[in-house]
């Protein structure tokens, strides 16, 4: 049945729009009139979305936020635990969703399964909103017929990995808040304050300290040459940008990334907890252990642990267990393919992934939570050496200047 989509007026004047389903253009005006709704525009979905198509495609433009993905996710598999036929589920849901893209996504999904296509193929026309591990465990769902239970995991992963990324997010923002408030200040002494006082010094034509002269050289510098150092900073940033691009280079960098103190620890906990999540995720969804690797190698972010699972993953297909080839690699912590061996022993690998992941996430926010409490007065003190540097450097002449007109 085709899809309309509406605007129009209410009795009291209040504007209104969505979507109906009708046989026809006149079935939709007479549904929209027993409403009580006066017409202001209407037309056919389906036929937008394949002029589109023959346009060259149905274009996503616009955002779709992980919280809304999540929300639908979990209202489509309540729909679907409920025994609503899914064409209808998806219906529903496009109904519900109040993200434009996501509502016409979803739309042209419901359409592609009412036309006899699988979910999860119409799913994949979409690698912007459905990533491939959404698209994996659907597919499983399908062929197991649990589509409802594989949903409702798919929303809490998604959910969890939101949260973790959230408190992540919000625990550096204080520390790089601090860090531009700190560089605006400098930027603004260096550029206005310190050249109207050079001005004054020049004046009095007084030998200046050495730590004046440097302080007031850098300044001059600074003024002459800034449009040197912002297309310098953008050259340098598109040339590492480039290189890390390069196979070469993203092996060096996230080598590199994964020594660093403190911050190489917490990337080694955020890799491996998405490691443990994810591959979790996907093994109690019923996806197979080798396309689950194939997808979970892309998750972590790093270039070294990819190939470490890469490789596991090639000699699982072998026959080995999972846990020797990670052990291999030295890359996972001990404490990692010690629970993942119980596991394969146990046939319980699923909840040891899980424990695993809960246990990295915990260490996570403390190892974020410390970092951010070490970082904030360690920014105080720099902020503070620098400005009463520079204050003093410009101050002690100045006194000097007072005591000898005295």
């Amino acid at each position: 049945m085709p899809v309309f989509e509406y605007k129009g007026l209410t009795k009291d004047g209040k504007n209104i729009r969505g979507s109906l389903d009708a046989d026809n253009v006149r079935g939709a005006r007479m549904k929209l009139k027993r409403d009580g709704i006066f017409i202001v525009d209407l037309k056919n979905k389906q036929k937008a979305v394949e002029k589109r198509k023959a346009q060259g495609g149905l274009q996503v433009s616009g955002r779709v936020s992980v919280d809304d993905l999540a929300m639908m996710t979990r209202q489509l598999a309540t729909l679907i635990k409920s025994n609503i036929p899914l064409v209808e589920a998806l219906a529903a849901v496009a109904d519900q969703v109040e993200n434009q893209t996501l509502k016409d996504t979803m739309g042209d999904i419901k359409n592609a399964v009412n036309e006899g296509g699988q979910f999860h193929r119409a799913l994949s026309k979409y690698p912007k909103i459905f990533d491939k591990i959404y698209i994996s465990m659907v597919e499983a769902g399908e062929a197991s017929g649990t589509l409802d239970v594989i949903l409702l995991r798919l929303a809490e992963f998604t959910e969890s990995q939101n949260e973790l990324q959230k408190k992540i997010q919000s625990a550096v923002a204080y520390p790089a808040l601090m860090l531009m408030f700190t560089l605006g200040m400098l930027m603004v002494l260096f550029v206005y304050v310190i050249p109207k006082v050079s001005t004054i010094f020049e004046q009095m034509d007084k030998k200046l300290p050495w730590y004046s002269e440097m302080v007031i050289g850098f300044s001059g510098w600074l003024v002459n040459y800034w449009h040197v150092i912002i297309i310098a900073i953008v050259v340098i940033g598109i040339l590492f940008y480039n290189w890390k691009k390069t196979p070469s280079g993203s092996d060096q960098w996230d080598s590199i990334l994964l020594r660093l103190p403190l911050i190489g620890k917490l990337a080694r906990l955020i890799a491996v907890s998405r490691f443990t999540r994810t591959l979790s995720t996907l093994l109690a969804g019923g996806v197979p252990m080798l396309m689950a690797m194939d997808i979970v190698k892309n998750v972590v972010n790093n270039s070294v642990l990819a190939k470490a699972i890469a490789n596991a993953r090639d000699n699982i297909s072998e026959g080995e267990s999972i846990a020797g080839p990670l052990k291999k690699s030295q890359q996972f912590p001990p404490i990692v393919i010690h629970m993942i061996n119980i596991g394969e022993k146990t046939g319980d690998l699923e909840n040891m992934l899980t424990q695993v992941a809960d246990a990295y996430d915990f260490q996570v926010k403390n190892s974020v939570q410390g970092l951010t409490s070490l970082l904030e007065p360690i920014m105080i003190v720099f902020m503070g050496l620098v400005i009463g540097v520079i204050v003093f450097a410009i101050m002690v002449p100045i006194f000097e200047m007072s005591n000898i007109a005295v």
